[in-house]
């Protein structure tokens, strides 16, 4: 081999010598402590209920034709008694007493006044609904009597997988 090919060769091997040194294993450390991070959610929700009120119905209108017909038969019918200057009052007093009779016909089976009626109403309201959710977990774990802590997504048990590392220190 020449000296060039012995020295390319030479610079390949001091090259890759941090890599050879360099390992990693994987190992298990046992663990101490596991405290699980927890996180509150607020889920707001809706809570209805039903009420009953009390509810004024308004009066139904009377019928007018009863009246007006009425007044007139009543209001011929005193004009046919009447006589003189006095059957101007008869025809009068005639056509008010037939109005009156009328729009009692008319209006017999119509009540009053308006009822009261029982009305469901709905009523909602928006209430806070918290939860607690786990987001995670805080190990603490020996490994070769040194105490180390790591935030971890799932619980490892009595034991943790570990991936050790080992390289040379720098100067």
């Amino acid at each position: 081999m020449n000296l060039q090919a012995k020295l390319i060769a030479s610079a390949l091997c001091l090259s890759a010598l941090p890599f050879a040194q360099a390992a990693d294993f994987e190992d298990f450390g046992r663990v101490v402590r596991v405290t699980p991070q927890t996180e509150q959610i607020n889920r707001p929700r809706q809570e209805c209920r039903t009420e009953y009120v009390q509810v004024q119905q308004a009066a139904p209108e009377r019928g007018v034709g009863g009246a007006i017909l009425g007044g007139i038969v009543g209001g011929l019918a005193g004009n046919q008694i009447g006589g003189g200057s006095g059957r101007s009052v008869a025809t009068a007093a005639g056509a008010i007493a037939g109005a009156l009779v009328g729009d009692r016909v008319d209006n017999a089976n119509t009540p009053n006044s308006g009822g009261v009626q029982e009305q469901a109403v709905k009523q909602c309201r928006t209430v806070d609904h918290w939860e607690s959710r786990t987001s995670g977990y805080e190990v603490t774990y020996d490994y070769r009597g040194r105490n180390y802590t790591s935030i971890m997504s799932y619980d490892p048990g009595e034991r943790v997988r570990l991936r050790v590392v080992v390289e040379p220190m720098q100067r």
